[in-house]
């Protein structure tokens, strides 16, 4: 194995890449602190005052104590409703937690928020929840207390695959899995949302708030006449008592809470999937001068070598056809004691060789006919391992022109697709900096399936560039009203900056994790210990497929 990192000169251009990430990451975990609260305090007041904790006091209550939430979606559905009011998180909260030193999947609803109605960000924040428990075979945890569908949305909500009803779908295929679920009814279930519950394997009641039915008192009067009140209707003791929905009537949810960590503590071991492990040792350099490596202006190059040596066990790599394809970067390393398979972009202009023993420049971030042969070579032989691989996008695209045309890059850029896609063992995700084009989808974007995929704050995520964009809209739009062209090319500086401004908004982190295309943004930091649970989760998941090296053409 080599170091793969060197002292960085901590220079003023270091310096200000230190302060300009270091601000990125503050004003996240600002935003961040915001959406935690939810509805507001009025809100969160009056659910106190009925003997409720709110959703996120529930989740911490829940997991072990001195552990945190991995959550998914923090920034889910942010100032995508603003006609109906702001739904911070979506009103849901989904993440991955340990219970008794269990991985877990766990979604509460916050009645905090539209008294924890499902928008359409909310069902696909539940969907990828329940997506991740089966992916990685982990019991499933549901703290439920929602009015049901936001009905001014309805017809975004119900009728599709991947709406409403995909929930419940979930919740029969779970169960024929043999994955656990157990749901706490900790407020109200009405309508579509009582069949989540009672789908389940286990659920729980509290007494006094918790209620189930297909139908609310109101709905019931106006349907048949029936005058009759939620505790009759599907309260506590109806469904404990009565109609034997329910398993267990509890006082409170901090019972509940402690209830449903005694069921999953007798849960039964599963075999693993068997990722090698040794003991962790730390990088030798400090992961927080990650800020001043990784530059403000993200056309500027820098060396990924250097960020790596700040993420992996000891600085040590052993790299996988080091002087071949040296746009993309190929390695074995550990991650907190876990083997890996580590994909990357270097972003540095690089000397390659050619056939005839010369060399020429290439450009950072860009794949080129070799770089993808190699990564395609690379993933076949860690699916052969059965090592997790881990992809760092900071990618513009795979060359073009004419030279790589003839080359066939169109050809190399397919065989290094068709290896992701065809990939078994699990994938992670982290976006860098630039994530343009087809270079996300061969780098493992959110279509091609990671375990996880996450964003740093300095991440940017397009069909292509701003610069690039704006230009070939402008162009489009003069081309497109002849009428209009004289008094359209007068303008050309304005609208240049108004395109380019809102295409620019549209490649922020946050408008993709609003969005749900990257499970969330976190802190460069965290970076290590993402992975390290991510692949300790996957673990719990032995049913791995072989690969079909048939995908990979000659």
């Amino acid at each position: 194995m080599k170091t793969c990192g060197t002292d960085v000169e901590h220079g003023l251009d270091f310096i200000r890449n230190e302060e300009f990430n270091a601000r990125l990451v503050r004003d996240y975990l600002t935003q961040v602190e915001a959406i935690r609260k939810g509805g507001g305090a009025e809100s969160a007041s009056r659910q106190k005052k009925r003997g409720k904790l709110l959703a996120r006091e529930r989740i911490d209550n829940l997991i072990d104590p001195g552990t945190r939430l991995l959550e998914i979606g923090t920034m889910g559905a942010l100032g995508m409703y603003h006609s109906y009011g702001d739904a911070p998180s979506a009103g849901i909260v989904t993440g991955i937690g340990k219970i008794n030193g269990r991985h877990v999947v766990v979604v509460a609803n916050d009645s905090t928020v539209k008294a924890g109605a499902y928008f359409p960000l909310t069902i696909k924040k539940n969907l990828r929840a329940q997506e991740i428990a089966m992916e990685n075979l982990l019991p499933i945890v549901y703290l439920v207390d929602s009015s049901g569908v936001f009905l001014p949305m309805q017809s975004e909500i119900f009728p599709d695959r991947d709406d409403f009803g995909r929930i419940f779908y979930n919740n029969a295929v779970m169960s024929s899995m043999g994955i656990p679920q157990i749901s706490a009814i900790m407020g109200p279930c009405v309508a579509g949302g009582a069949y989540l519950p009672i789908m389940s394997d286990e659920a729980i009641i509290v007494e006094g708030t918790g209620s189930v039915f297909l139908a609310g008192p109101h709905l019931v009067k106006a349907a048949i006449g029936e005058e009759t009140d939620a505790e009759r209707l599907g309260g506590s003791e109806t469904h404990s008592s009565i109609s034997g929905i329910t398993d267990y009537k509890v006082s409170s949810d901090a019972e509940a809470i402690e209830l449903i960590r005694n069921l999953v503590s007798k849960t039964g071991a599963r075999p693993s999937a068997g990722f090698d492990r040794v003991s962790p040792r730390e990088p030798k350099f400090s992961p927080r001068e990650i800020y001043g490596i990784l530059p403000r202006d993200r056309s500027k190059p820098y060396d990924f070598y250097e960020i790596l040596a700040r993420i992996v066990d000891d600085s040590e790599i052993d790299e996988y056809k080091l002087s071949y394809g040296r746009t993309v970067i190929c390695a074995y390393a550990r991650v907190d004691g876990w083997a890996v398979g580590i994909v990357a972009n270097q972003r540095t202009t690089v000397k390659a060789k050619k056939p005839d023993g010369s060399s020429e420049l290439q450009i950072g971030g860009v794949i080129y006919s070799e770089s993808a042969d190699k990564a395609a070579r690379f993933i076949m032989n860690c699916n052969q391992k059965r090592i997790p691989l881990v992809f760092f996008q900071d990618v513009t695209g795979f060359m073009v022109g004419t030279r790589a045309e003839r080359g066939g890059i169109i050809k190399d850029g397919a065989k290094m697709v068709n290896a992701v896609a065809n990939s078994t063992v699990p994938k992670f995700t982290f976006i860098v900096g630039n994530s343009f084009g087809a270079g996300n989808y061969a780098m493992c974007g959110k279509a091609y399936d990671p375990r996880l995929i996450f964003a740093w704050p300095s991440a940017r995520i397009a069909v292509m560039g701003g610069e690039q964009a704006s230009q070939t809209l402008l162009s489009i739009r003069l081309q497109a009203s002849s009428k209009e062209k004289e008094s359209l090319q007068a303008h050309q500086g304005k609208l240049l900056e108004e395109i380019k401004n809102r295409y620019e908004d549209e490649m922020d982190p946050k408008y993709a994790a609003a969005r749900l295309w990257v499970d969330d943004i976190i802190d460069p930091l965290s970076t290590r210990e993402v992975i390290s649970r991510g692949i300790e989760m996957a673990n719990n998941n032995p049913n791995m497929k072989l690969f079909n090296v048939g995908v990979l053409q000659t």
